[in-house]
């Protein structure tokens, strides 16, 4: 089996999707990056409970209309938005 052609094509598929949820996540903590100095400049507090909600909600439903498990969805953002904070909470300590 681990020779079929078809399998093979399918890891490779895989493999090349791996790749671009990386490379999509590093953009993403480098433009919160950018939203932690901000919010350092403006005073702000490094998680905005407000806006997770918000984007819970949306990715929930992205999730549902993209046939994925809408808990899963939200499980990965919980898990992305704790990374976000504590590196906003970071650059807010940072003199």
């Amino acid at each position: 089996m681990q020779s079929d052609p078809e399998l093979q094509r399918l890891r490779g598929s895989i493999d090349n999707l791996d790749t671009a949820v990386i490379c999509l996540l590093a953009e993403r903590f480098k433009i919160t990056q950018q939203v932690g100095l901000l919010k350092k400049q403006h005073g702000l507090p490094a998680a905005d409970p407000e806006r997770e909600v918000q984007q819970i909600a949306r990715l929930r439903e992205l999730a549902i209309q993209s046939n994925l498990d809408p808990d899963f969805a939200e499980k990965l953002l919980g898990f992305i938005v704790t990374e976000v904070v504590r590196h906003h909470e970071a650059i807010a300590q940072d003199e």
